[in-house]
């Protein structure tokens, strides 16, 4: 769980930008959307695999150039 402290003489517009920042960096939203809502093993299954080709196709294309 991300937490931050407001500093003394911070603003909370930084402490927010803060909070933001490691909220993203912990991968927080990412874990609330996957499981926000229910896949069936064969469909995990698929989206795994779909995310494996574009990743081997992103990593083949940044090795040609």
């Amino acid at each position: 769980m991300a937490e931050v402290r407001l500093q003394e003489g911070e603003s909370l517009e930084n402490a927010l930008r803060r909070f933001k920042r490691k909220v993203q960096q912990e991968d927080i939203i990412k874990e609330v959307k996957r499981h926000s809502f229910y896949l069936k093993p064969g469909e995990k299954k698929r989206v795994k695999q779909a995310l494996a080709r574009k990743r081997n196709r992103k990593k083949s294309r940044r090795d040609i150039e």
